[in-house]
């Protein structure tokens, strides 16, 4: 790899950057009664453990809100395509993904190359690489409510 982090290890979560106003949006959305009965609590320490950064300070390689990734679930060898969105954004398109679904929750933050295990619903845990990466204007600060 190209970068000395630890960005392949499953066994110790890589390191995650969100921008102050992807954050605080989150942090609106998990006080809402709407997401009381959806399991946040590993999102939520997503977030505990994330260096905040100012939107324009925000790495080109790291997923954002309103980026596009490109990974591979290394449990099936899988490679999929999603923007992450907020809930109200999904319309149900199959190329979106929410920040509440697992997937979503465990993207948030990664770098290109970046490796993670995540649990998801049944007891499971999955192994997602984040193989690239595109942004939308939201990295540069605009908001998109």
């Amino acid at each position: 790899m190209e970068n000395s982090v630890n960005l392949s290890s499953p066994s110790i979560p890589p390191p995650l950057l969100v921008s102050r106003l992807d954050c605080e949006r989150i942090e609106a959305l998990l006080e809402k009664p709407s997401t009381r009965d959806i399991d946040t609590k590993a999102l939520q320490a997503e977030l505990a453990r994330a260096e905040i950064v100012e939107p324009a300070q925000m790495p080109a390689d790291v997923i954002a809100m309103n980026s596009t990734a490109r990974f591979r679930d290394e449990t099936s060898g899988e490679e999929h395509e999603l923007t992450l969105v907020f809930p109200h954004e999904t319309d149900g398109s199959a190329e979106k993904v929410s920040i509440l679904a697992p997937v979503g929750s465990a993207l948030l933050g990664l770098r290109a190359g970046a490796t993670i295990a995540w649990p998801v619903p049944g007891g499971r845990t999955i192994q997602l690489r984040v193989l690239s990466i595109r942004h939308r204007p939201v990295t540069a600060g605009a908001t998109h409510d």
